[in-house]
């Protein structure tokens, strides 16, 4: 594992940087604190730099139109992305870009001319539908949703939970059982318009989170056509779960980020808040707590570059990557508590971005599989597969 970053990453990273201290900052200061979206002339704006920086939809595989970047330079990068107050949830309001949804890079020609090149063009938004109302930690074995063949359509019944930009999407991935298989051989993939009679959507308002709400779904009797599977019929399975295992590397990285600079606020705080005649830096009890976020954050950093680092060289890396899901989410979670202790009550006002961060940061212990679920993954890779 190389631990310095090249000199072209090193260059990478440094314009991002730049980019979101001349670019994001100074734009968020006149934004409302839970804003997840920019104007759209400012939008337009930033997306174009973006293209000039040659850094646009650093997901997009280079045969479709995206930079060739690797998983770790794209780790050092989310890195940067997300320190700004929205960094989360809407790192630098999407004005990079992304992926849309990966899966589509392994539809056929038909379906990537329908979804994926409109997708990548901006013409269309997707979501991706796995979790229900009966279970996210398990999805395969809780997927209760059905779709039964009628001719040359399947008809689904059932619903979803907790899913992101379903209210905004022209279409979605939508994972349902097809065969009697109560596991993960009974999955199929299908891709359904967000216009076709029988399906709802419905926004969950109230969450921790501050904005791009999550969205409840229900299929009723919804027709699809047998065009539209993605993948083969009770498969689909492996394509949601490639995905979880990858998207936690990126995951880990925008919590880290925010943790650097929720991090670098509390030192500068410490140095020039005093009381009882001295700076709160000479207190051992706050140099203590800056400790701690050091130690957390470099723990958290050198896990998922390690696990990128393995995804990039094509060796399995699932178990590295639920160590830093792990460690980020839950260290990051620890660095924005103290860094916003050591604010004082500056700290839980919207005037600093500490509150929003506190709040979105407990959500990353949940979301892509929560803690406890990493803790299974990695004992299962310890003590062998048969491991239930």
């Amino acid at each position: 594992m190389q631990l310095q970053p090249t000199q072209e990453q090193d260059l990478v990273v440094n314009m991002v940087r730049r980019f979101v201290r001349e670019e994001i900052l100074p734009l968020e200061m006149n934004l409302d604190p839970d804003a997840d979206q920019l104007a759209e002339e400012d939008e337009d704006r930033l997306k174009s730099m973006v293209k000039d920086m040659g850094l646009y939809g650093m997901g997009i595989p280079p045969e479709y139109g995206g930079p060739e970047l690797d998983m770790v330079t794209r780790t050092l990068v989310a890195i940067e992305m997300s320190q700004h107050r929205a960094g989360l949830y809407a790192p630098c309001y999407g004005v990079f870009g992304g992926a849309g949804l990966a899966q589509l890079f392994e539809a056929n020609d038909d379906q990537k001319e329908r979804y994926l090149y409109p997708t990548l063009r901006g013409e269309k938004k997707g979501f991706f539908g796995l979790t229900e109302p009966s279970g996210g930690s398990d999805p395969a074995r809780a997927i209760q949703t059905k779709a039964v063949q009628d001719g040359d359509d399947w008809i689904i019944n059932g619903s979803k939970i907790f899913i992101s930009g379903a209210d905004r999407a022209d279409y979605g991935l939508v994972f349902v059982r097809t065969s009697r298989d109560k596991g993960r051989g009974g999955i199929t993939c299908f891709i359904v318009d967000t216009d076709t009679p029988g399906f709802h959507v419905r926004r969950i308002v109230h969450t921790l989170r501050s904005a791009n709400y999550a969205t409840e779904l229900q299929f009723e009797d919804m027709r699809v056509p047998a065009k539209n599977i993605l993948g083969e019929v009770n498969k689909g399975f492996a394509i949601a779960n490639d995905r979880l295992s990858r998207q936690r590397i990126p995951y880990s990285a925008g919590c880290i980020g925010v943790a650097i600079k929720a991090h670098e606020m509390a030192v500068e705080y410490s140095k020039i808040r005093e009381t009882f005649g001295a700076p709160l830096s000479s207190r051992q009890s706050i140099q203590w707590m800056l400790i701690d976020n050091e130690i957390d954050i470099q723990q958290a950093r050198w896990a998922t570059l390690e696990a990128a680092a393995l995804a990039d060289r094509g060796d399995p890396f699932r178990k590295q990557a639920a160590m830093a899901k792990l460690i980020s989410t839950e260290g990051a979670s620890r660095v924005v508590d103290r860094s916003m202790q050591i604010h004082g009550g500056y700290g839980v006002t919207k005037d600093f971005p500490f509150e929003r961060w506190y709040r979105e940061m407990r959500i990353r212990r949940i979301g892509e599989g929560p803690s406890e679920v990493q803790r299974h993954i990695i004992a299962r890779d310890i003590l062998g597969s048969g491991l239930r």
